[in-house]
Order: C-alpha cells, then sequence, then structure tokens
C-alpha cells in the first residue's frame, strides 16, 4: 500500500481523479466541493468515465433540452444501498435501490460558466427526489458559495416555483430519445435542506462501505 506522503507526491504530476480522488470538503455535507460535468450552454451530455475520471461524451442531446443549470457530483459519494433505503421510506416504496453512481447535484448561480470539468464550492439547499425505473436517481439542488444572486437561498423554499418546474421538467425529459418509449422516470418528493444534507451524508456511508480502503490512499492535507 503506497504512504501518505508517496500519494501526495503523486497529486503534484497526475490529476486526481474526480470522483475518487478529490475530498468534498471539512465542511460537507453543508459546503461541498463539486465537480461540474455540465453547464446550460451544453448541447450534448457529458459524464465522467467511471474508470479514468476523464469527461467524456455521453450522448448527444436529440431535442432541444439544455442543463437550467450547473450540473455534476459531489466526489466520494455513492448512491447505493443506504440512498435506496432512505427514498424507499419516504415515498412508501419498498425495494428501491441507489443508481451506483455518485450522487448528482445541481448548482444554481448567475455567473456564466462556460464548461465544465471544474471544481466549485456549494451549499446543498434541498433536492428532487428522482426514481429512474426502480433506482434512486436523486439530484441536490445547491447554490453556488458567494452567489450575488442566489447565495442567499437557504431552503427549497427560497427558489421560485418556476424555477423548480424548470428543474423538473429538464431531469423528465432529458433521457427521452426520438422514436423510443420514454424511460419510466419520476419525481416523487421535492424535499427540503435538511432532507438533503441526511441524503448526502447516506450517500457518503454507501461510498465508505464499497471503497473506504481506497479513501485511505487520499486523506486530505
Amino acid at each position: 500500500m503506497a504512504t501518505p506522503s508517496l500519494t501526495q507526491a503523486l497529486g503534484l504530476f497526475f490529476q486526481a481523479h474526480p470522483w475518487h480522488g478529490v475530498h468534498p470538503g471539512d465542511q460537507a455535507p453543508a459546503l461541498c466541493l463539486t465537480y461540474i460535468e455540465m453547464v446550460p450552454t451544453d448541447a450534448v451530455k457529458y459524464e465522467v468515465d467511471k474508470k479514468t475520471g476523464i469527461l467524456r461524451l455521453d450522448r448527444p442531446q436529440r431535442y432541444s433540452n439544455q442543463p437550467p443549470c450547473l450540473y455534476g457530483f459531489i466526489p466520494r459519494t455513492l448512491c447505493e444501498t443506504r440512498v435506496g433505503e432512505r427514498c424507499s421510506t419516504r415515498i412508501g416504496r419498498p425495494g428501491i435501490q441507489g443508481d451506483g453512481d455518485p450522487i448528482d447535484i445541481c448548482v444554481l448561480t448567475e455567473k456564466p460558466i462556460q464548461h465544465g470539468a471544474v471544481l466549485v464550492e456549494a451549499l446543498p439547499i434541498g433536492g428532487l427526489r428522482m426514481i429512474d425505473g426502480s433506482q434512486a436517481d436523486d439530484k441536490i439542488i445547491a447554490v453556488l458559495k458567494g452567489d450575488s444572486v442566489y447565495g442567499a437561498w437557504k431552503d427549497m423554499k427560497d427558489v421560485p416555483e418556476p424555477l423548480v418546474d424548470r428543474l423538473k421538467h429538464y431531469f423528465l425529459t432529458y433521457k427521452a430519445m426520438p422514436d423510443t418509449p420514454t424511460p419510466p422516470v419520476e419525481i416523487a418528493e421535492v424535499y427540503d435542506r435538511a432532507e438533503a444534507l441526511e441524503t448526502i451524508n447516506a450517500s457518503f456511508a454507501d461510498y465508505r462501505a464499497k471503497y473506504g480502503q481506497l479513501t485511505d490512499l487520499f486523506a486530505p492535507t
């Protein structure tokens, strides 16, 4: 096993894997260092390749829907057993499992950030309890730290309903493809900041259960 000093040295020469090699921050889940995959001007869907950590093209968007905000994930999270169980308990539907991905996050900001593959500090204020088939696929809603317009929002009750509807519409339609059935996606709940923090904590626990030994190699300095 590599020693911490060797790991730190390697970090000077190689870019960290954005899922495993980036620490979400000492104040997480209240303040999360977040990896952004997509921005509102993207006409194709980008997604981090889990093996390499390189941002890759997942698919073109066949329709005119584009992400309404910055979109990415919180490092060292995983939607698996605990996130699925939390979803099942909240909506009263047994048997839901996590989708096996890091937890997604939408970051609201007035600033026109031009490209993904960047790290930002985000303050979670709520979330969408999205279910894709029989899998939990939560979307945490956050604001960019220090944002002049959205930075004062503390909870989902501060978000105007039309903006919530826009976020819902995007996620209910972004997987739609011409000449194919619409995927069975639903948003079962819009939840507040307290529930968002608990959901993120569940995803941290899911990650540690699966990758705990790996994170020992990437302790924050």
